[in-house]
């Protein structure tokens, strides 16, 4: 009975101590789990800061990535990403932070010669749209330019009636001027020899259609003021201003002054020499687009090169010349270039050589030009290659004061 006593107590102690022990740890967890609750809820907190962190980290990097390689896909999709909404936008377009597509602050300038939308081109453009008439990859040069600017050497209207003992007179339907958006061309002159081939009422036309498709137009207006407008683009936060003029005006009655609506001209160029020092006091670079010369002459006359001087000496940066039908050479004034005439860009069937003058400006301001040889065949326009394009390297460089590179690049 007494082993029995013993043995039942034995029991009882244990259970008692084992007892003591679970509520030990039990409380001992409860106690450790009110411990570590607040941590991990700190952790919780320290998590969300540390991601909100790495969002700012990496739209920092997003940011560089595009400063870095303006135009990448990958760098295009986080743009988009965050927020922009179209992807790529205009070139002078830029997002609440003041950052751009072009973060790099390099502007591209393209410049093309005469271009004229009669037979050829209308045959080409119905049958195959714009491909008809530029091929694919000089449309995609043509387009990747921040700017373009052409000299548009014809009305568009289906009003008017031509100008009488006239040899030439170009005009063509407002509906084209699609053709133009879809070039990527930001800017004309439309300071030239056939602006007004179908009169007043043509031109009138032609400012409204350009107004309409997004154009901008110097060279021709409704008044004196219009007409010597300089046209301003702002890319990359710098001001990029274009003004055109013509010194080629079959009659006297074509000039704004005598006429209005009429064309800017510079037979006496102290008015547009005045216009150049204005307009460089609010530009960071300005572009002067004569119409000039003697049509097919390889040499520029002794009235262009003056004008350029006097444009340079006012401050005009460049100075692209267009009338000649084909090209003429390039000179540098006071360190400053001159290309007296690009030729034809869009004329007639075939052109057998040609360029586009391409324009690059750095951040800093610094310019650099190059020659993009080109021709026409079957109412096309092309891009040259290989031989092709070294061969209207040399023939410009033959004919110029400057030097031509094989690659197109010009140096004084």
């Amino acid at each position: 009975m007494e082993k029995k006593m013993r043995i039942t107590l034995y029991i009882l102690s244990v259970l008692a101590v084992l007892g003591l022990i679970v509520a030990a740890y039990a409380a001992a967890k409860r106690q450790g789990a009110e411990e570590t609750f607040a941590p991990e809820a700190a952790g919780i907190e320290s998590q969300t800061e540390d991601m909100t962190g790495d969002a700012a980290a990496g739209d920092g990097e997003s940011e560089g990535q595009q400063a870095a390689a303006a135009g990448d896909a990958e760098s295009e999709g986080q743009a988009a990403a965050a927020g922009d909404g179209e992807g790529k936008g205009h070139p002078d377009a830029v997002t609440g932070d003041g950052g751009g597509e072009d973060t790099d602050g390099e502007t591209t300038i393209l410049f093309t010669g005469d271009v004229l939308f009669a037979n050829a081109f209308k045959a080409g453009y119905d049958a195959k749209g714009i491909e008809g008439v530029i091929e694919k990859d000089l449309l995609a040069e043509l387009n990747d330019a921040d700017i373009l600017m052409v000299n548009n050497e014809f009305p568009y209207s289906d009003r008017g009636v031509p100008m009488e003992d006239k040899q030439f007179t170009f005009r063509c339907s407002p509906s084209y001027v699609k053709a133009l958006n879809e070039m990527g061309v930001d800017v004309v002159s439309l300071a030239n020899n056939h602006t007004l081939d179908y009169g007043k009422e043509a031109l009138s036309d032609t400012f409204a259609t350009l107004d309409q498709a997004g154009i901008l137009y110097g060279g021709a207006g409704e008044s004196v003021e219009r007409a010597e407008e300089v046209q301003v683009i702002e890319v990359n936060g710098k001001k990029y201003g274009f003004l055109a003029v013509s010194r080629v005006i079959p009659v006297a009655s074509w000039k704004v002054e005598n006429s209005a609506p009429g064309i800017f001209s510079c037979y006496d160029d102290t008015r547009l020499v005045e216009l150049v020092a204005e307009a460089k006091k609010e530009c960071d670079f300005l572009a002067v687009y004569p119409h000039w010369g003697v049509e097919y002459a390889a040499y520029p006359e002794s009235y262009q090169t003056k004008i350029a001087e006097r444009c340079i000496e006012a401050g005009a940066d460049v100075i692209v010349g267009s009338h000649t039908h084909c090209l003429q050479g390039v000179s540098y004034i006071d360190g400053k270039p001159v290309f007296y005439s690009l030729g034809n860009f869009i004329f007639g069937q075939n052109i057998d050589r040609s360029a586009i003058l391409k324009v690059t400006v750095d951040d800093a301001g610094n310019v650099s030009c190059q020659f993009l040889p080109v021709y026409a065949a079957g109412g096309v326009t092309y891009l040259a290659e290989g031989e092709q394009a070294e061969q209207i390297c040399r023939y410009l460089d033959s004919i110029s004061d400057a030097s031509v590179g094989a690659d197109g690049s010009v140096t004084e």
